[in-house]
């Protein structure tokens, strides 16, 4: 642990403005007002139009992310890459590749020819995950071959001497989770795995099982996606001013959730920007992660349990 305390503290001394910060949480805290209690994720994408629903996305993750970067040069003297194109390919088509993933249906259709009713339900659900993982990822593997094949590894799949500081961060997280499962708004979400109570289904142990392993399975673009492509494609192009803006980003995308986890979602990707900066590895952030997921997903039937 004490490692991960020396990385932060590391970016706190030698790339942390307060007034920045300041201003990126202000920033922050406008799009959650606006989100949770003026509705801005369904006004920018309801509608029937695929593209429409593109936009609003698109504009949803641009807007946050954009900003960041954007607001820098008031406070940071060492920026160079706003001259740099491959800064401008990755901002522009960041928010590109994620709002394709989130708007990605074309293959519903096939769904419908080989499943009906609840195991469609089902199968859609599973599959959509593992499809989606599949469509953010290969734009991505697209960008590390033309751009990066040389210099790194795929984006995050370094390999972690040392993992025993994610178990400690997961125990930590173990009391928060704990505490959120007491909240109406958590169990309204979590866990999601509760629909299948509502299935007619055969063998629904093993259906279980299965829907929570597509759903962990889903995390795994998420890390590769923040905390390796966000992170360590601009890792020589904006150093560690590449994490704040990829937090942002990663907190736009949990505007569907409860109001607490989008807070958190910041944070929590602030702490794991720095660590993927500093390991080139994704494979903590997963651990806590996919643990963190996990565990609330537990939480969740706990606490439906305890509402009985």
């Amino acid at each position: 642990m004490g490692t991960v305390i020396r990385y932060i503290r590391q970016f706190y001394f030698n790339s942390f403005n307060g007034v920045y910060f300041f201003l990126i949480l202000l920033l922050l805290g406008l799009l959650i007002y606006l989100n949770y209690f003026h509705f801005l994720e369904i006004r920018l994408t309801r509608g029937n139009s695929y593209w429409r629903r593109f936009g609003g996305y698109y504009l949803l993750y641009f807007i946050p992310f954009a900003a960041a970067f954007f607001l820098q040069p008031l406070f940071f003297s060492d920026l160079h890459y706003f001259k740099n194109p491959w800064f401008w390919t990755i901002l522009l088509l960041a928010p590109a590749f994620f709002s394709f993933r989130v708007n990605f249906d074309w293959q519903e259709i096939l769904f419908a020819r080989i499943w009906s009713g609840d195991a469609l339900n089902f199968w859609s659900r599973c599959l959509n995950w593992i499809i989606r993982v599949v469509v953010v990822m290969l734009p991505v593997f697209i960008i590390w071959w033309l751009k990066d094949r040389q210099s790194q590894p795929f984006y995050g799949s370094k390999p972690l001497p040392d993992i025993s500081p994610y178990w400690l961060m997961l125990l930590i997280m173990l009391p928060l989770v704990a505490l959120a499962a007491t909240q109406a708004d958590f169990l309204s979400m979590y866990p999601r795995a509760k629909f299948l109570t509502g299935l007619d289904l055969p063998a629904k142990k093993w259906h279980y099982l299965l829907y929570e392993l597509c759903y962990g399975f889903d995390f795994v673009s998420i890390e590769f996606f923040f905390r390796g492509f966000l992170i360590l494609s601009l890792l020589k192009i904006c150093g560690p001013h590449a994490i704040i803006p990829a937090a942002c980003f990663y907190c736009s995308i949990h505007f569907g959730k409860p109001m607490g986890e989008a807070i958190s979602s910041f944070w929590g990707g602030l702490v794991l920007g720095i660590l993927s900066y500093n390991t080139g590895s994704i494979w903590g952030g997963l651990i806590v992660h996919l643990g963190v997921a996990w565990m609330m997903e537990i939480g969740g039937w706990l606490g439906l349990l305890l509402k009985r």
